[in-house]
């Protein structure tokens, strides 16, 4: 496997390098502080993840991530010292996968290249769920909904399979969250606002006053489903 750390601090790259080394010895690691350089190599080298700085030295971080996005879906970890909703928020819109505010301690980087890896793998056999007029099959990604095919990110797909597992009751953010990284982080919350405002964006008539998707303030989220009792 192939890590790229597009990066111009070099005692952070120093830093990632030494843990990759010493907990990850079968990725290979490369870097580079330039973010159009990054692009070249993320096109040429087809690394399995990418981490990303938003602070860059020629163009920004966000520009380097939309221009790798317009050729690969591979993952993205936005790795930064910009820790406003506002950049987690921009982030992920622009596609990133996760988001890890500096100052980090390695093993948390580490952790969460790994749940971006499987969680952006192929998935296991199909096992179709089936909630009201909601179906969603974790093999195709493809969510069925009032006579529509609606494809899903994997993450997307994650979290529409646990709403769906517990239609009707509050899935908290923690769940969420080891579902998608294995683990709660300080910055996950954020994170999860913008992944579900891009599912109500696929499957809500308006997304700023959903029938489907209902926020439980400061616990989770709640799938309501015609016919169905809130738990």
């Amino acid at each position: 496997m192939k890590a790229l750390m597009i990066e111009d601090d070099p005692q952070i790259v120093d830093s990632v390098a030494w843990a990759f080394r010493m907990r990850w010895p079968d990725m290979e690691f490369l870097s580079t502080d330039s973010g159009v350089q990054g692009i070249t190599m993320a096109r040429e080298q087809k690394p399995d993840v990418i981490i990303l700085d938003l602070g860059l030295p020629d163009i920004s971080g966000f520009e380097a991530l939309k221009g790798i996005r317009k050729f690969s879906d591979l993952p993205i970890i936005i790795l930064t010292a910009r820790k406003d909703e506002f950049d987690i928020v921009k982030g992920l819109e622009a596609g990133a996968d996760d988001y890890l505010v500096k100052p980090f301690k390695q093993m948390e980087l580490l952790s969460r290249i790994k749940a971006l890896l499987r969680r952006s793998s192929a998935p296991g056999p199909d096992s179709a769920l089936t909630v009201g007029e909601l179906r969603l099959s974790p093999a195709t990604g493809i969510l069925h909904f009032q006579n529509r095919e609606i494809p899903l990110t994997r993450t997307e797909e994650i979290i529409m399979s646990k709403l769906m597992q517990h239609a009707g009751g509050v899935v908290t953010y923690a769940t969420l969250a080891e579902a998608l990284w294995n683990d709660f982080y300080p910055d996950c919350v954020a994170a999860l606002r913008v992944y579900i405002r891009q599912l109500r964006q696929k499957i809500e008539q308006d997304i700023d006053n959903p029938k489907l998707i209902m926020n439980k303030h400061g616990v989770g989220y709640m799938l309501m489903v015609p016919g169905l009792t809130p738990g």
